[in-house]
């Protein structure tokens, strides 16, 4: 298959970042900056193909049930971010996350594995940072460790410098992650962003402290020490939110995946998911390895709409080998959060290990 190059220079990558960005802006300069992004971050495509089968590969070494997946930026994530880092100069070219692939492996102890296989490793690609939010997690609970990667190649040049992010986390900081974006989606907020309702904020920040209680990790700074009073402000809050009733009622809602499953049966490398966020409703389009270049046009179609009728959705291509792995990797999108309620309701359980 042929994969998309890279048609231009940082200079006007970090342009039309800025035009992207901007208030006032003619129809035509937004539109050939919007042609600019979609281009660069397709060219993403073939350097990220190359990360996630080598992160299989040896995730699987770890941990043999490990979860990979990868994934392009939103475009409107982009954007969101490039207007939050306008204060720090952000400039797009410098964006490390565009290209990103995950693995979710069993326990912290596997996490430690991998990442030290990835630093013993003699591959030709720059290691440009680690961020290990595991034994320093963020202030808002976010936990997981970020490999970023320098593309490097003597037969694929044009790809050259283009960063990959490898994110490793364990299945509960993944069931964390996926049920603070599945709260973002049903209540409007944008608690990933740290720009969410203080409750659920503080929620999500004191779970995520009973987590690492769990895995014997380090606690999110500003919370409790203590276990018991942990536990208390937790289920303080999560009272107050209906925070279980309402996840349970949200789980509820679709059931698309096993209709997909049913409807198509085929194999396929890559999911276009949109999700409606104003009616739930997820619709799915399927496609083969061979169609990767036309799944990366029509998700630039699709995002630029969305983004041109100020559509409430969230739209995301992702690449997963079965549609099971796929639920597994993204059950916000399938408004699925049961994984973590079931650990949530463990941990309330008065008979439950003092975590």
């Amino acid at each position: 298959m042929e994969w998309t190059k890279l048609k231009y220079t940082k200079n006007q990558i970090n342009k039309a970042g800025k035009i992207l960005v901007a208030v006032n802006n003619s129809q035509s300069s937004y539109g050939q900056a919007m042609d600019v992004l979609s281009n660069w971050r397709s060219s993403h495509s073939f350097p990220l193909h190359i990360f996630a089968v080598r992160l299989k590969h040896v995730s699987k070494q770890v941990d043999s049930s490990a979860l990979v997946v990868r994934r392009l930026k939103r475009i409107s994530s982009i954007i969101k971010k490039l207007r939050r880092g306008q204060t720090s100069t952000m400039k797009m070219s410098q964006m490390q996350d565009v290209g990103g692939c995950r693995a979710v492996l069993q326990s912290v102890g596997d996490v430690k594995n991998l990442v030290e296989k990835y630093k013993k490793s003699r591959i030709k690609h720059g290691l440009a940072k680690i961020n290990d939010h595991i034994q320093s997690p963020k202030r808002d609970g976010y936990r997981s460790v970020h490999l970023v990667y320098k593309y490097f190649s003597d037969k694929n040049e044009n790809y050259n410098g283009l960063l990959i992010e490898i994110q490793i986390r364990t299945k509960l900081q993944h069931y964390w992650a996926t049920a603070v974006e599945t709260v973002d989606h049903f209540t409007r907020q944008a608690i990933k962003s740290n720009e969410g309702q203080k409750d659920w904020m503080d929620f999500f920040k004191l779970v995520s402290s009973a987590f690492a209680n769990m895995e014997e990790t380090p606690i999110v700074p500003e919370t409790p020490i203590n276990k018991q009073e942990l536990r208390e402000q937790i289920r303080v809050l999560a009272r107050k939110l209906k925070v279980v009733k309402k996840m349970n009622e949200w789980t509820k809602i679709h059931r698309v995946i096993e209709d997909f499953e049913k409807e198509k049966g085929a194999k396929y490398d890559f999911y276009l998911l949109n999700l409606d966020l104003t009616t739930r409703e997820l619709s799915i389009t399927a496609y083969k390895k061979s169609q990767e270049e036309l799944a990366n046009s029509e998700y630039s179609k699709y995002e630029e709409r969305m983004i041109k009728n100020k559509e409430d959705r969230d739209i995301v291509l992702v690449s997963a080998e079965t549609t099971r792995e796929l639920h597994r990797a993204y059950p916000n999108y399938f408004l699925d959060t049961r994984e973590f309620v079931k650990v949530l309701n463990r941990y309330f359980q008065e008979n439950a290990p003092q975590v």
